[in-house]
């Protein structure tokens, strides 16, 4: 068609060049365009590897040894570690992050030279074992009445031929349990109960789990950041709070100094929930016969219930 047909002719209201279609961005979008990636990713930006660690290092006891290790990952409840000691899958280590900060965890997985271990699922109450047993009774009678709980009897006398062998069951438990832990805090039934709390600090309020809490301090997991020398209120209910001051922050775990001495006895007032307990199956080639991946998966309620009353029977 000429340009004089397109002036006067049929095809007036027609263009007379063709519209060009626009190449690249569009002006209304920033997403028209893909750039391709010309190297790969330094890191690694998913959210749940936001706690990945430079050059941090951490005290591990493994076998009764103290290992320095590295910490390359810490976040969600577990950490990745690396360093000069060969455990096997399911074998049992405590990690000490600073002071409040032994925890108790378990080896998942082994690859590369880098061990995964994941933390102990209930709340470490670092108390004399009598002490504790005494509390959850408490706390189950309180927070779970729909549990037939049995008021221990009146301890009988043991037997004489009976002490040797609870010396042995002693020296057993000595070796499960962490550095520097009395021996009359180490015979206590594993519990699945988790206490929760909220941190007020730097003008905001954040949830927090409590990992372990002693007289003198505790250690939490938290989401937001908080700053080591600070002074926040950990508010366990609404009728406790306890005041304390923040002595170290490695990855979402964070140790804090109580300002008083904080008695077991108040927790029992608080209310905790039952721990959501792992979901991973560990392959058949890392399943044990020595029952310790039985005993990490804790116990129910009612199974807590059942210990407890032979424990305070003794």
């Amino acid at each position: 068609m000429s340009i004089r047909t397109r002036i006067f002719g049929a095809g007036a209201d027609d263009p007379l060049l063709p519209v060009k279609q626009p190449k690249g961005a569009q002006p209304d979008t920033l997403f028209s365009v893909k750039v391709a990636r010309q190297t790969r990713r330094a890191s690694n930006d998913r959210s749940e590897d936001r706690h990945r660690l430079v050059n941090e290092h951490a005290r591990l006891t493994y076998n009764g040894a103290d290992i320095q290790v590295e910490l390359i990952n810490l976040s969600g409840g577990g950490a990745m570690v690396s360093g000069d000691f060969e455990p096997m899958v399911w074998d049992r280590v405590d990690l000490h992050l600073g002071s409040h900060g032994t925890i108790e965890c378990a080896v998942r997985w082994i690859r590369d030279g880098r061990v995964g271990l994941e933390f102990a699922h209930e709340t470490q109450l670092n108390w004399p074992s009598d002490q504790v047993a005494t509390v959850l009774r408490h706390v189950i009678e309180r927070t779970f009445p729909h549990i037939d709980f049995t008021p221990p009897a009146e301890p009988a006398a043991p037997a004489a031929k009976d002490e040797p062998e609870a010396e042995v069951e002693a020296e057993v438990d000595d070796c499960s349990m962490p550095e520097g832990v009395p021996s009359e805090y180490r015979s206590m039934p594993r519990h699945p109960l988790v206490w929760k709390a909220t941190l007020h600090h730097d003008f905001q309020s954040s949830e927090v789990r409590i990992r372990n809490i002693s007289e003198t301090g505790a250690m939490i997991q938290i989401d937001a950041s908080v700053r080591v020398g600070s002074e926040p209120l950990l508010e366990i209910s609404p009728a406790l709070s306890v005041s304390a001051t923040v002595e170290w922050a490695v990855g979402d775990q964070v140790g804090m100094r109580f300002h008083s001495p904080f008695q077991l006895s108040m927790l029992a007032e608080s209310r905790p929930v039952v721990a959501v307990a792992s979901d991973w199956t560990p392959p058949d080639y890392v399943k044990q016969t020595d029952g310790w991946n039985e005993r990490w998966k804790g116990l129910s309620i009612e199974e807590l219930c059942e210990e407890l009353e032979g424990f305070l029977k003794r």
